[in-house]
This record gives structure tokens, sequence and C-alpha cells, in this order.
């Protein structure tokens, strides 16, 4: 009885793992260039005494789903939308090259361009774009940072840099806990030539609520079966020590 019952138990666990991906999926809903986390389950055979017979489904995040977004209009001048496959590579906590496709961009106290978060935009130079003292800021559709300087004239603009915009290869690249994509060697990657960026839209998340809601019923009743397969388990213990006993 005890194989059925740890096999429940790994299984009850297991469910609860998909659904905390589920549920990160469904909180992001309206979180700007985010991307879902897949969730599938693998067979995973248990070892022990005897043949290795035993099998327990194992939940993991085998990748993210790279798909665009719906763009939407916003008007405001320092939020972008990557077109196509790209990504805005930013400055991520720990000191290292991360990207993101999330584009509303602000400028901090340190006049950085930083997006929403807080994480510095990187521009082709390899470093954080600093926007010096303006009346306009403005990005055009690849990439460029000018800027109207304070007491020029209206015709006079200057570039300050370019937003950084590299292609990843999805077999050597990954997500990071921070929600950041990552290169599998951490190191920083060449910008695109051709890249396209939209000023003044920004990319939904691409997480279809209605699958995420359907995922995580499904998965509860799972769980549910399983606490069912524990308190047979116990019964069916309860029953044999009982025969056991009259015997």
């Amino acid at each position: 009885m005890d194989k059925v019952l740890y096999l429940a138990m790994t299984g009850a666990r297991e469910n609860m793992n998909a659904q905390q991906i589920r549920a990160n999926n469904l909180a992001n809903v309206t979180t700007t260039g985010f991307k879902q986390d897949f969730e599938q389950a693998r067979a995973m055979r248990v070892f022990g005494d005897g043949q290795a017979s035993r099998v327990y489904a194992m939940a993991e995040s085998p990748g993210t789903n790279r798909a665009s977004g719906t763009l939407q209009q916003t008007g405001r001048d320092l939020d972008i939308a990557v077109v196509g496959g790209g990504w805005i590579a930013v400055r991520a906590p720990d000191g290292t090259e991360g990207y993101t496709r999330a584009g509303e961009l602000q400028i901090n106290a340190a006049n950085q361009l930083v997006t929403g978060s807080g994480l510095p935009v990187i521009g082709n130079g390899g470093i954080p774009i600093v926007i010096p003292p303006a009346e306009k800021v403005q990005i055009a559709n690849d990439g460029a940072v000018t800027i109207r300087p304070l007491g020029d004239g209206a015709a006079e603009l200057a570039l300050v840099d370019v937003i950084k915009v590299v292609e990843l290869d999805p077999a050597t690249s990954f997500k990071g806990t921070e929600g950041l994509m990552r290169t599998n060697d951490q190191q920083p990657l060449p910008p695109l030539i051709n890249r396209q960026i939209r000023s003044g839209y920004l990319e939904t998340s691409n997480v279809n609520a209605v699958e995420e809601l359907t995922a995580i019923i499904g998965l509860s009743r799972q769980y549910e079966i399983q606490i069912k397969m524990m308190k047979t388990a116990e019964e069916n213990s309860s029953s044999a020590a009982r025969v056991l006993q009259l015997s």
C-alpha cells in the first residue's frame, strides 16, 4: 500500500507544481510583453526494490511560447513594440545582458532610459542609454533615440544612441527566473541590423486566459483524484490490518 500512497503523493505534488506555472501565466495576462510558459508532464520511473515498473508524471516547464502578442496603440513617445522576433537588450539586476519585449520605457532619476520595471535599456555600444536634458525624446522605427535639446530650435535634433535589438535562437536561449530571456552562455549578442520598432505602441501578453483557466480546472480535478487515491490506500491498509488481527 505504501507504493500506491507514494505514487498518489507524487502525483498531487506535481499537480501543484503545474498549477504554479499556469497560475503565473494567468497572473501576467495583462503584463506588457509577457511570454507564456509551457507546462507538460514527463513520465519518470520509480526505482527501488524489485523491477522499475512504477511510473509517475513529473510536471515541468519545457520552454516559452515566443509568439508575438497584439500591438496596442498608446500614442506615448517612449512606448515601443518590436515588430517580428527581435528582443530589446537590457541590463539585468546581476549586471549581465538580458532581453525583453516589454517596451514601456521611461527616464529615471539618473537620466537613463529604462523599462517599466526599472531595467536600463542598452544601446548598440553595449552600455545603458543616457538621455541628456531635452524638450522632447523620440524613438524612430530603426531604434534611433533622438532628442530636441533644451533651448535649441525646434528643427534641431540630436542622435543620442540606438536601442539594441537582438535575435534569439530558441535552441540556445531560455527564460530566466526574473522573466528576462537569456542566452545559454550568458554572452551578449550582436545587434540586429534590420530592426523594426513601432513607437507609440505596446505589445500585449500572448497568454490566452481561457486556455489557462481551463488547464487550471483540469489540474484541480487531477489533484482531487490523487487525494482520493491516498485515502483509498489508507482505507485498504486499515482493512488489511483488521484482517490480520482477526486471523
